[in-house]
């Protein structure tokens, strides 16, 4: 369970300095510019050269890190250091640099302490960054434990029901036509289905209440500003900590309710599946772990998925010649677009499953992750070394957009995967168990959206079917296309803790039956 962190730091440096009279800033450029050029570090990897001290590349990586990433690789190589406000970054790009860095050994790269300030209040105490590394891996053992074939095939149902639902309902769905602002729009799709499938009935009913408002507060708290500056007694902050006391309320009332009558029909949910799950050591998991790590499996999997749905149809939409594919490929595999959905119909639409990976590719949950330093660490096949206290990133984002893997690889291509056989290669490789059960030890391959190593995110089976099943479903009730005026499709925002569309608005049209039934 990495975190999204190659957008953190789009932040207004101007306004800091404006604060500093205008002599001591010139003195502490001069002065930092006059270490970069004669205290170089010979074992060292190489420091991007930066103006400002302290804020260092903040600016320049946060507005655009794919851009900067590249820039830096083109002047000095797959290794080198870039400052971001007082902390020493080290990205090792590449695929070699990835493997590094996500097999890196726990006791020489830390991720606990680069995320725990971030996640503890949202998420909870004892679970996932907070918890002793040993009991997280048991913590993922036994949320995987519930994702059994079983569960995910009960999923598929669900997942259409809510997507219909919410079609009726939408005031932006109304009529046969129109515009809608389809990250808002996913937004709620992704958290109304994740809820329903690995929730439970009670939490997707929570969130037609104050749920929502407490989920709401408690997302505004888990921010850029709170991974640079923990702690800070800000009224967003405020807000975070009573909404994360409301929520793991919420759910300990629905757990205590669930034990209250163990003879109710269950449901293929992680609630049921942790309250009957126990440590290693025979303990069974305490209620509030239970609460506290659905928390952060609602906010850890709504955001990422939430955008990786709204540019699939952003380049659907810019690309309407797609979208008539995918709508052809049900007709011709499944024979119809009336019959309900299953696990096994998702399972036969290569096309559709091509479009989640090549959104996935372009646009991933996870575009780099971080490692603080634990021990001097010399890099393989080179005379550097990266110091004690540095932070080492694997940046996979920009791997999956290298033009050494991928033939023009800033174009959104479902089509490329007919051929790739990266997808394939990574489900092969080579497996270990880090104590959550087998998964790939590689991560040389240049396409992980979802991490390697013991950090992988265990969520990834439930999301391409999660997303495979929403843009089936939407390509049946709708035709895409841009907004008058939009050529292509839109920026990346980098501002927040997710690389977000600029802008999200697309036209739609009800096909068929669907425009006829109004």
């Amino acid at each position: 369970m990495d975190l999204v962190t190659g957008n953190l730091f789009n932040t207004s440096s101007s306004l800091l300095i404006l604060t500093i009279p205008v002599s001591f800033v010139t003195l502490a450029i001069l002065l930092n510019v006059l270490k970069q050029i004669l205290f170089k570090k010979k074992y060292e990897p190489p420091i991007v050269f930066h103006w400002v001290p302290f804020i260092g590349s903040a600016v320049s990586y946060g507005q655009d890190p794919v851009k900067f990433l590249r820039q830096c690789q083109a002047e000095y190589g797959n290794v080198f250091t870039f400052v971001m406000f007082g902390r020493k970054i080290t990205p090792y790009l590449g695929t070699e640099g990835n493997n590094f860095i996500l097999n890196g050994k726990q006791a020489n790269l830390n991720p606990e302490e680069v995320y725990n300030d971030l996640t503890a209040p949202c998420w909870g105490s004892d679970v996932v960054y907070d918890a002793p590394h040993t009991k997280f891996m048991e913590q993922k053992r036994l949320v995987k434990s519930g994702l059994t074939a079983k569960a995910l095939s009960s999923y598929v149902p669900l997942i259409e029901k809510e997507i219909y639902g919410y079609i009726e309902r939408a005031s932006a769905f109304q009529g046969v036509a129109g515009v809608v602002d389809i990250s808002n729009a996913m937004a709620e799709i992704v958290i109304f289905t994740a809820s329903r499938c690995l929730q439970g009935e009670e939490v997707r009913e929570s969130l037609d209440s104050t749920f929502a408002k407490n989920y709401h507060d408690l997302d505004m708290g888990f921010t850029p500003i709170n991974f640079l500056f923990p702690g800070l007694p800000l009224p967003r902050n405020r807000r975070r900590d009573i909404a994360h006391r409301r929520m793991a309320n919420t759910y300990m009332r629905i757990i205590q309710a669930r034990r209250a009558n163990p003879d109710a029909e269950r449901s293929e949910d992680m609630i049921w599946n942790l309250m009957n799950c126990t440590y290693k050591n025979g303990s069974p998991m305490p209620d509030k772990e239970i609460a506290h790590l659905m928390i952060a499996l609602l906010m850890a999997g709504q955001a990422s998925s939430a955008v990786t749905g709204s540019w699939m149809l952003l380049h659907l939409a810019a690309e309407p010649q797609m979208a008539s594919l995918l709508y052809n490929e049900q007709l011709h595999v499944l024979g119809s677009v009336d019959a309900p959905l299953s696990l096994e119909d998702v399972q036969k639409l290569p096309l559709h499953a091509n479009v989640v990976r090549e959104t996935l590719r372009l646009h991933p949950p996870v575009y780099s992750v971080m490692r603080k330093v634990k021990r001097c660490i010399p890099i393989d096949g080179s005379t550097m070394h990266v110091p004690l206290s540095n932070i080492l990133l694997a940046a996979i984002g920009h791997t999956s957009r290298s033009a050494e893997y991928f033939d023009n690889p800033d174009d959104w291509n479902p089509r490329r995967w007919n051929t790739l056989s990266y997808f394939d290669d990574e489900k092969k490789s080579v497996r270990v168990d880090y104590g959550y059960g087998p998964v790939s030890a590689g991560a040389t391959n240049p396409y992980l959206p979802f991490g390697g190593g013991r950090h992988r995110c265990i969520g990834e089976q439930f999301t391409y079917l999660q997303l495979t099943t929403i843009v089936a479903i939407m390509v049946r009730v709708f035709e895409f296309q841009n907004v008058k005026g939009q050529k292509g499709v839109v920026g990346t925002d980098y501002s927040s803790m997710v690389a977000r569309p600029r802008a999200a608005k697309i036209q739609w049209r009800r096909r068929g039956r669907f425009a006829t039934e109004r």
